[in-house]
């Protein structure tokens, strides 16, 4: 079992009987954007939920499977989520994004290791020694309940990441009812409260709906509130649509984004259409060795256009997963994951160049358990 986990999603790919999956925000006002990124933070590192930040993994060996969360709704993540897999049951607002073929950037050295206490606890350790920022310890807890609708969803479930500072996040996810789940999610920093939110997700047939309330205040009149909705038209196809309204003394908005994903035997396609711009993906598996992946997003508020090429080589008889990097930033990098069975061991090695800034920074991890 992996020690790191992250909030990939292994069904994406829609169906009828399954309900479509997040809605990438790509145009918006700039006072609704950072309200909303700044309100509504991604889920803490913990297993099944946090960054790695990529790859769902299977739960561990005596661990019950925790669900996946929905990411921030607003913001945008790059290349996440496996969308060849086998399809599966209503499709959480998780599964949205395109493969796990664009390496995550790392530097510093890093040692997580992870100890399955029953098969509904667990707890994971993680220093990361950084070259540029203060070092760091966090301090992972884990808790799943009895309740498990698959093999990657148990309820209730609760996580909670503690770093050496005091800092604290939190999640608690419930299922309400058999198509109806809520989550809430808590961060601090040091003693102060920085976000409390709040979600709700129905899962129909061959759709999905979900509302987040961000940062409510009632006493300062301030809220964020995102609410979406996505449609499986056809067992390939998925419309939808997504809403950020934003509120606070003297400030008002709201951001309205249209999406579409068509999903094929061997390729995936979205495009994501907002007032401030327009992003599009697509995703090819050449064999089972091989997947390609780009992503173009275009800004007409800042005049900016960005284009990424990410690949996948996976070299199984050799337990070993390369993932490549290019961008219009001038930014090349790739990160090379080595398992060495039969030890629980994991190491990854990670190097990054951005020739236009004339930066650089690598990376190594270990990871254990």
């Amino acid at each position: 079992m992996r020690a790191r986990y992250s909030s990939f999603s292994r069904d994406a790919q829609p169906s009828r009987s399954r309900g479509p999956a997040t809605v990438r925000s790509s145009g918006s006002s700039a006072t609704a954007r950072r309200a909303a990124s700044s309100a509504i933070s991604p889920p803490p590192e913990a297993a099944h939920f946090g960054p790695k930040r990529k790859g769902v993994r299977a739960a561990p060996a005596g661990l019950r499977a925790a669900p996946r969360p929905c990411p921030a709704p607003a913001g945008r993540r790059r290349g996440r989520g496996r969308c060849f897999a086998a399809p599966g049951p209503a499709v959480s607002a998780a599964c949205w994004l395109g493969p796990e073929v664009f390496p995550q950037q790392m530097e510093g050295v890093k040692l997580i290791v992870t100890k399955t206490l029953s098969s509904h606890f667990q707890v994971t350790h993680t220093v990361h020694m950084s070259t540029l920022g203060p070092s760091s310890y966090h301090f992972n807890a884990t808790f799943v309940g009895d309740r498990q609708l698959g093999p990657t969803e148990a309820f209730p479930t609760l996580v909670g990441d503690m770093d050496n500072s005091g800092s604290l996040n939190a999640q608690v996810l419930h299922l309400v009812a058999e198509r109806i789940r809520t989550k809430a999610v808590f961060q601090t920093h040091q003693a102060k409260f920085v976000t409390w939110q709040f979600d709700s997700e129905y899962r129909g047939d061959d759709c999905t709906a979900t509302i987040t309330l961000g940062n409510p205040d009632l006493l300062g009149e301030s809220v964020i509130l995102v609410a979406h909705f996505l449609q499986s038209v056809t067992s390939r196809l998925v419309l939808g649509g997504e809403m950020v309204y934003h509120r606070r003394p003297g400030e008002e908005g709201a951001i309205l984004t249209l999406a579409g994903k068509y999903t094929a035997l061997k390729w995936v396609a979205t495009l994501n259409v907002g007032y401030g711009g327009a992003h599009a993906s697509y995703y090819h598996r050449a064999n089972e060795q091989v997947q390609v992946g780009v992503e173009l997003e275009a800004n007409t508020r800042l005049q900016d256009t960005t284009f990424a090429f990410g690949y996948q080589l996976n070299l199984p008889q050799a337990n070993m997963v390369f993932r490549g990097l290019l961008d219009s930033n001038w930014s090349v990098g790739g990160v090379l994951e080595k398992k060495l069975p039969p030890l629980p061991v994991t190491l990854a090695l990670g190097a990054f160049l951005n020739h236009w800034k004339n930066r650089f920074h690598c990376g190594f991890s270990v990871i254990v358990g």
